[in-house]
């Protein structure tokens, strides 16, 4: 093998290592057998989820977890491989992974990251039932406005309560 193609090679482990060192949470799956249009769909929730998804070979993924620090990932590497990689939003990949392993047979999850620590299907799956970040601060703002609101029904009935005596 030449230089230039070892080098290339080299190039593209280096990439994915640092996607996976980069990212919160990685979800493998098997996208074996999706139409077109799955694969599409798929893709574009995936994007409006803020999350990348790279097809990427075998042989490059087992070299770049070693290096990113994930060797226990490397037995999901088996078969057809897609990554769908998220640097902010942990519960995004799993969760759209999941919505679409539930729609259609043939998409498997293999295994994945999630906060920078190897994670199990049950785990993956366990995470994809979690709410958004964004369901999570309203409810943490709706119980933070809880009390206050109390306080002030509290005034308004004194205040109704004093009107009613006058």
């Amino acid at each position: 093998m030449s230089e230039t193609a070892i080098a290339k090679k080299a190039e593209m482990v280096a990439k994915t290592a640092d996607l996976f060192k980069n990212a919160v949470s990685a979800v493998v799956v098997d996208y074996r057998g999706l139409t077109v249009e799955q694969v599409t769909s798929l893709r574009k929730d995936l994007r409006e989820a803020g999350v990348s998804m790279s097809v990427i070979k075998n042989k490059v993924l087992t070299r770049a977890v070693d290096e990113a620090g994930y060797s226990d990932l490397k037995d999901v590497f088996s078969g057809p491989s897609a990554v769908a990689f998220s640097n902010e939003d942990a519960i995004a990949p799993a969760k759209v992974m999941k919505k679409y392993a539930d729609q259609i047979d043939a998409l498997e999850i293999k295994g994945g990251i999630l906060e920078k620590e190897v994670a199990s299907i049950d785990k993956i799956n366990e995470f994809a039932t979690l709410p958004s970040r964004e369901d999570l601060l309203s409810m943490l703002a709706s119980v933070l406005q809880a009390p206050v609101r109390n306080v002030a029904y509290a005034i308004n009935a004194v205040i109704d309560k004093g009107e009613d005596a006058a």
